[in-house]
This record gives structure tokens, C-alpha cells and sequence, in this order.
């Protein structure tokens, strides 16, 4: 039986991209080829709750940008577990595959860092803005079409790959 040692260091997108940047761009990919993806939360009776969500790669972080009041934002405040799925585009092709990330957001007050945001995307204010620590980056793909490949990667762990038939 191993032992493993529980990461404790915050993973960011830099930090993943860092250690997987293979993966790391071809999740990139897939989340720049459309605008809305689906962000999945925790109600208060610990129910999930989906909804639809712009993100962006910016800075070494995934942020995650919302309007002020917003449910997702105060499911986040209340519970900061999330799961992102990228859109999966028109019919089934899914070129790049199916990815996403889970982890945790943190919600961002510092005035500097939200100009910064204001700065390069420019979103109606006011806004919640939650930066995210992973946990784990799926890719879901499709090989020499018979295989099905699954990639995972999560913290202190090398890459996995699983190939079913």
C-alpha cells in the first residue's frame, strides 16, 4: 500500500500548466473555442446547482467573473468546491475532446487585482471575482475511434491515462 502525502501548497493554472502543459493547452483550448461553459456548485442543502459561466485565463489564474448577488457567487461564498465543464460545441464532435476542472474558488476583494481584471476584460460592474486552486483537470477524448482516453491529472500526482476499449 502507498502512502500519499496530501497536497497543501494551493495548485493555480500556472503551477498545473507548469507541471501538464501539454494538457494544460489543450484545456485552454477547448474553454477559448466558445464563450459559455457550465459551472457546477453546491446549494444549501448541498445539492449541486449548474449554471452557465464565462471564464478566462489570465495571469497564471482561471478566474471566474460574476454578477453581483448572483446565486453561484454566494453558493461559492457559502461553499468554494466547484466543477467546471467546457461547452462542448455544436453536435459530437468535440474536437480537443471533453474537459474539466474542479477545485476550489476563492473570492478576490483586493481593489488591485479587480482593476487588473477591469483592465483586460473589461466586465459590467460591479462583479464577484473568484480565483480558483485546483484539484483536478480531466480530458476526455477519443482514439483512432475505438479507444476512449481519459486523462486526469490532480496535485502531487503524475499525469494518469486510462484507455478503454
Amino acid at each position: 500500500m502507498t502512502s500519499r502525502t496530501p497536497v497543501t501548497t494551493p495548485v493555480n493554472w500556472a503551477r498545473f500548466a507548469a507541471a501538464e502543459p501539454a494538457l494544460a493547452g489543450t484545456v485552454e483550448a477547448r474553454f477559448g473555442a466558445y464563450t459559455h461553459h457550465v459551472l457546477a456548485t453546491l446549494r444549501k442543502d448541498g445539492s449541486p446547482r449548474t449554471t452557465g459561466l464565462e471564464v478566462r485565463f489570465l495571469t497564471g489564474e482561471l478566474w471566474l467573473g460574476m454578477m453581483p448577488g448572483s446565486v453561484k457567487a454566494l453558493d461559492l461564498r457559502r461553499d468554494p468546491r466547484f466543477a467546471l465543464q467546457a461547452n462542448p460545441g455544436d453536435g459530437t464532435g468535440m474536437g480537443g475532446g471533453d474537459v474539466r476542472i474542479a477545485g476550489r474558488a476563492i473570492e478576490v476583494e483586493d481593489p488591485a487585482v479587480k482593476a487588473g481584471y477591469v483592465k483586460e476584460v473589461e466586465p459590467p460592474e460591479p462583479f464577484h471575482l473568484f480565483r480558483t486552486e485546483l484539484t483536478e483537470v480531466v480530458r476526455t477524448s477519443v482514439e483512432d475511434d475505438k479507444y476512449l482516453v481519459v486523462e486526469i491529472w490532480q496535485p502531487g500526482e503524475p499525469l494518469r491515462t486510462v484507455r478503454r476499449a
